[in-house]
């Protein structure tokens, strides 16, 4: 069952931890220990970071702290400047990610009362605290914005002199990459469909007559991570679900079994455990539609016919895609698979499927595959289609060049100068900025000179 669920380790930042400063002198818990302008810095807060990067599995060393700073010191130089320039607060930014923190913490933990328990705050204490940090963070993103809004726009001669000056040890190796068209056959659902929703009308109707759902989730759901523990998918905000599934559960009292629910993952019934607000535990059982073996066969078999009619030219690998293919996408573009965001043709092999990956792995330039089952373009399990690839090209590893990379090195000046605007901004505002460290922190090694006066 898909959720949207954060790691708990990003979650945490804001846990109260002024113990931990501790260790820096007897009875000290906590103090400003940089001044940026107008702005401060707490010892606190940057041993809070420190445990959430130890808990995300960052090793830690004696660095790890001034480290810690020196990015605070960054990010609090823009605030200040922010509030000179008078930016003002994206305010409906600062709601929907705070609330999308609240939901996921709270889903972490087991609701409301066990968030408010870890913390030892209220949530309207917890909320007041987190809106002010996504408050200044919607300022410090705007100010950067700023920044590198005047970085002018690359041309081609300058991208070329990027390159020329840049070392070709410092430009990334480029992994082999494919170029591939595909036809593509869906097999029929229809059957396969009504027989998962007869077998969960059934299950529905037995648990209503008196068997355990969590039994029946052990027995047969096929979301095998809830399955184990009876169905049971834990205590969650609605909004982690897939929106017909969070709708259709919120409804439903404390042990009434939800009609059938579709979503992108298959077909589930539902029953409620407990409900929280806008949250809920709830049992599911899910099964998807398995495709008929019948069907399964007609399609390879029609697949093997097209391949065989190209290689013996009868028709060409573009004539048939636009006569059989049902993938849209590719069919409109002569059967070239492109990559969903970047448009970019060109694959690297983890960013194949590994069923199309292990067809033309063996296959030369310009030949077709036999028939095979893969996944759609979401990559679910369920979503089983048929397919016949033809390897178009090879793009051996190398360094990357001007000629077959040319958005790669554009993009790496583009950044270069972005940087360098965002660094002659450090530089400019620490020269004219009060900044004070405490001793605490002044025999840290930075990464930029100016920091201490």
């Amino acid at each position: 069952m898909r959720t949207k669920i954060l790691p708990l380790t990003a979650l945490l930042l804001l846990a109260t931890t002024g113990v931990f400063a501790q260790k820096y002198q007897n009875g000290l818990v906590d103090k400003v220990i940089a001044l940026v302008g107008n702005e401060m810095i707490q010892l606190s807060t940057i041993e809070e970071e420190v445990q959430m990067q130890m808990m995300q599995g960052v090793i830690t060393d004696k660095n790890i702290r001034c480290e810690i700073l020196e990015s605070m010191l960054v990010s609090k130089l823009m605030l200040n400047q922010a509030r000179l320039d008078s930016l003002t607060v994206n305010e409906e930014y600062v709601e929907l990610e705070l609330e999308s923190r609240l939901q996921d913490i709270k889903t972490r933990l087991g609701g409301e009362k066990a968030t408010e328990d870890y913390f030892h705050k209220p949530i309207f204490k917890l909320k007041q605290e987190w809106r002010e940090m996504y408050r200044e963070r919607s300022l410090t993103q705007d100010m950067q914005s700023n920044i590198t809004s005047g970085v002018t726009q690359l041309t081609p001669k300058d991208v070329e002199d990027f390159y020329k000056h840049t070392p070709k040890d410092s430009l990334p190796i480029i992994s082999t990459q494919y170029e591939i068209r595909q036809i593509v056959l869906y097999p029929p659902k229809d059957e396969a469909v009504l027989m998962v929703k007869e077998r969960l009308l059934e299950f529905r109707e037995r648990i209503i007559n008196g068997e355990k759902f969590s039994t029946l989730a052990a027995l047969y759901s096929q979301d095998p991570y809830s399955a184990r523990k009876g169905g049971e998918l834990g205590m969650a905000a609605k909004q982690m679900y897939w929106p017909a599934f969070g709708d259709a559960a919120i409804i439903l009292k404390p042990g009434q079994v939800s009609q059938i629910v579709e979503t992108p993952d298959g077909f589930h019934i539902i029953q409620m455990i407990e409900r929280e607000g806008d949250m809920f535990n709830a049992r599911h059982i899910l099964l998807k539609p398995d495709v008929l073996n019948s069907d399964r066969a007609s399609c390879l078999n029609r697949l093997d016919s097209i391949a065989n009619a190209i290689r013996k030219d009868s028709l060409t690998f573009e004539e048939a895609v636009i006569r059989y293919s049902q993938d849209v996408a590719s069919r409109m573009n002569g059967g070239r698979v492109a990559e969903q965001q970047s448009g970019s043709q060109r694959f690297d092999k983890d960013q194949l499927k590994a069923s199309d990956y292990n067809m033309l792995k063996n296959l030369k330039e310009g030949e077709i595959s036999t028939a095979f089952e893969s996944r759609d373009n979401e990559g679910r399990e369920g979503n089983v289609v048929y397919k016949i690839i033809q390897l178009e090209k090879i793009i051996p590893s190398h360094n990357a060049n001007l000629k077959d990379d040319y958005n790669v090195i554009q993009n790496m000046a583009n950044n270069k100068q972005m940087l360098d605007a965002i660094e002659n901004f450090i530089r400019e505002k620490q020269r004219i900025t009060y900044i004070r460290i405490d001793p605490l922190f002044r025999d840290c090694t930075f990464k930029r000179d100016g920091w201490i006066k």
